[in-house]
């Protein structure tokens, strides 16, 4: 198992440590009724695994992306936002974050911080289901001058987004999928088959 696969390990791990994964009823933010939930707000209140997974996206970033191939880091509001920032700190990046919706006094912008046309932007997010709010966000960057074509989440729900943003010339970076998550944790014997098996059923198929 390579250095980055044992990473992804740990990082499931942590999810399950925390408590992030829940089973029930639940309405997700686009409006989709969802049997599961990976609650990843939690996770800047434990601050070991904050530390551990904004090192991972970094070093993702690093290696899969490239830090010379853009100028700033962008958060798409509001859970992306603790991973942004420190993220964009450590990497030594201009942090930036789009509103859902511009606000109605001031310079009324969506974006928020310096943006200068032509920057290239990476938007970060810390879940992607169906890549709708990465879209939204990447249209208000690209409105205010930025060039925005790869976008990075801790945790892709694998529910449409990629496909989506692939089409708005965005490449997702992921650094898990959800599939890859039950599955090492059924392994683990911290999830059962029917919970592995609720799971896989909401995954988009090809």
């Amino acid at each position: 198992m390579s250095t980055h696969e044992q990473k992804k390990v740990e990082m499931a791990k942590i999810l399950t440590n925390i408590d992030a994964v829940k089973f029930g009823i639940f309405k997700l933010s686009n409006g989709k009724i969802s049997p599961y939930y990976i609650d990843l707000r939690v996770i800047p209140s434990f601050p070991d695994a904050y530390r551990d997974i904004c090192d991972f996206y970094a070093q993702t970033i690093t290696q899969q992306i490239g830090t010379k191939t853009f100028d700033r880091v962008a958060a798409v509001p509001i859970a992306g936002i603790p991973f942004a920032s420190q993220i964009a700190y450590n990497l030594k990046k201009p942090f930036l974050y789009v509103r859902k919706d511009a606000k109605l006094h001031g310079r009324e912008r969506r974006v928020e911080g310096i943006l200068v046309s032509g920057d290239k932007v990476l938007l970060l997010d810390d879940l992607v289901t169906t890549g709708i709010s990465l879209k939204e966000a990447a249209q208000a960057v690209r409105a205010e001058g930025g060039v925005t074509t790869e976008a990075i989440t801790f945790l892709d729900r694998e529910e449409g987004g990629k496909e989506l943003l692939d089409k708005s010339g965005i490449k997702l970076h992921a650094l898990l999928r959800i599939s890859e998550v039950a599955q090492t944790l059924y392994e683990m014997g911290t999830l059962d088959e029917e919970s592995l098996k609720t799971i896989l059923k909401q995954v988009k198929k090809k």
